[in-house]
């Protein structure tokens, strides 16, 4: 059956296309992006968004879905068994997608279990976003993500610890380059592998083809990854002018997470660990002006949230765009950092775009987020959310507002 998306604006994951186009969407693809006389006389159902701007679902780089938000994930995941655990995982991915998000990568879960969501999503069983999973996070004795990760030191032991990943059936590695907010005990600013280390095991994902983040924050580990050969940096913090033009060169993403850190400073006072909020303080101002850094320079940014860490809550993932803005990204670039090279960075070439071919999976939302990024950041204007052409989740296909997500669904 065909579908025809009319009467609005549309952005197409690159740019505002000119006004006055139809999307006429069959099998679960975009067929045709024309000028409207082009589909005079078709018959078949429409989806009529005057008043709005038609755009590709929105893409999250950096999630965690195994983990809902609460003031100290991990002791709260900690409680819950593993059946517990899928089951919430599959809420959070829904969540997720009514939120307008169609495509997450979840980097670090706990014990594969995200893979089963995955996989049933995958399969047509329930309906969620897309995940790309990288499974345990690699890290290193004592390292930052090891409650949950795979803890290898030493190039030998690095190399089969992701050839572990793969196997299990990773669609990308996660290595942690340095020490981070969320792990007591450790710095942020702390290099957590060698050189070698981390070089030989970016190197043997590569030769699996499987794309690779690295969690970094202080500037050598940045370093250390990048020359590696990473994919992405995740968070970025302590970029310097070394990591710029070894980045800029290699054309590394960089995922910055704003949300992260900031989540966490909004809600100091509400049970987060002393220590996390000591070591968010202690970051916030640096994390911002590496990020404007970057994209000053014209870096690669791809949006990512860090969803499921401190108060940073599945389903509200979109008002990344609104931070990156805030700090002085146009609305243009977070929008393309949430669609097109979002779907670049995690090998979606169906997604973050719509053009022929495409999978149609759409996010309309009121009025024009070129103008106000408010309009795709924040769920009251959202007017519908598509998978393969069809309303998300039995939501209605053009809705006056689809209302925000309770906070206590994300616990």
């Amino acid at each position: 059956m065909q579908t025809l998306f009319a009467g609005g604006n549309l952005f197409d994951g690159m740019q505002q296309s000119p006004a006055g186009l139809g999307v006429l969407v069959e099998g679960g693809k975009v067929r045709r992006v024309a000028p409207l006389p082009e589909f005079t006389g078709f018959a078949g159902p429409r989806v009529d968004t005057s008043g709005c701007t038609l755009m590709p679902g929105l893409i999250d780089c950096h999630v965690h879905l195994t983990m809902g938000g609460e003031a100290d994930p991990a002791t709260a995941q900690s409680k819950l068994s593993a059946p517990q655990i899928a089951l919430k995982t599959l809420e959070r991915a829904q969540i997720t997608l009514k939120g307008g998000i169609v495509a997450v990568r979840d980097c670090g879960g706990k014990d594969y279990i995200e893979f089963s969501v995955r996989d049933a999503i995958r399969r047509g069983e329930f309906e969620g976003p897309q995940i790309r999973a990288a499974g345990r996070m690699i890290c290193m004795t004592g390292g930052h993500g090891n409650r949950n990760g795979r803890v290898a030191d030493g190039v030998d032991e690095v190399i089969k610890a992701v050839r572990e990943q793969i196997h299990a059936g990773a669609d990308l590695v996660k290595i942690m380059a340095t020490g981070g907010v969320m792990t007591p005990g450790v710095d942020p600013e702390d290099a957590h592998y060698s050189r070698e280390e981390i070089g030989a095991g970016l190197a043997e994902a590569r030769r699996f083809r499987r794309r690779t983040a690295s969690h970094a924050q202080g500037a050598e580990g940045i370093l250390n990854a990048v020359l590696g050969g990473v994919s992405s940096i995740e968070h970025g913090i302590f970029l310097n002018e070394e990591c710029l033009r070894a980045m800029l060169e290699r054309g590394t993403f960089l995922v910055p997470t704003l949300a992260a850190v900031l989540n966490i400073i909004r809600n100091r006072d509400r049970g987060i660990p002393s220590w996390a909020v000591e070591k968010s303080e202690r970051v916030f101002e640096r994390h911002k002006q590496s990020f404007l850094t970057y994209y000053r320079a014209g870096g690669k940014i791809a949006m990512g949230t860090d969803a499921g860490t401190p108060f940073n809550l599945h389903g509200e993932n979109a008002l990344e765009l609104q931070y990156m803005v805030d700090l002085g990204m146009s609305p243009l670039d977070a929008l393309r950092a949430a669609t097109s090279l979002a779907a670049e960075l995690c090998d979606l070439p169906g997604q973050g775009a719509i053009r022929e071919g495409a999978e149609a999976d759409f996010l309309v939302v009121a009025g024009d987020p070129l103008a106000d990024i408010s309009r795709a950041a924040r769920r009251e204007h959202h007017r519908g959310v598509f998978r393969a052409g069809r309303p998300a989740l039995g939501l209605p296909a053009m809705a006056g507002a689809l209302g925000r997500v309770a906070a206590q669904a994300a616990f």
